[in-house]
């Protein structure tokens, strides 16, 4: 008995295959390149205009009372403190003694990681962290 169904002449499940495994060794490999490329440069592949709420270079944000917030200090932010000290810190050059622990009890630091700022704040009192300050006003370097 023969099928009812016609046969169709065209592609090979072979072809097909081979077309989706050339696809992802090459989506693999430009992820691969993509990411080897941002960690070496720090730049974002990503345009920022794809996040509206990305900092802006050159952009202060909050307002810091400068009769508060008088302590400055610049570098780049990691996340992390020091023992309970922080929840943040600036890498500045001179290694681990010369980072600064922040905290911030107006600005949601999270969205500056990875980049250079200089913040304002206040020294607070700290157990761990050789300097520990309370940020009130951030600029985008």
């Amino acid at each position: 008995m023969q099928s009812m169904l016609p046969i169709k002449k065209g592609v090979s499940g072979g072809k097909v295959l081979m077309v989706l495994l050339i696809m992802i060794l090459l989506g693999v490999g430009l992820g691969y390149g993509a990411s080897f490329f941002s960690a070496k440069t720090g730049a974002s592949l990503v345009p920022s205009a794809l996040n509206p709420n990305a900092p802006v270079q050159g952009k202060t944000y909050g307002n810091g009372d400068p009769s508060v917030f008088k302590d400055t200090a610049e570098g780049v932010l990691k996340t992390g403190g020091i023992d309970g000290d922080g929840q943040y810190h600036l890498v500045r050059p001179g290694g681990d003694s010369q980072n600064v622990y922040l905290t911030s009890s107006t600005l949601d630091l999270s969205q500056f990681i990875n980049q250079k700022i200089k913040v304002w704040g206040q020294t607070q009192a700290a157990q761990h962290a050789g300097w520990l300050m309370d940020v009130g006003k951030v600029l985008v370097e």
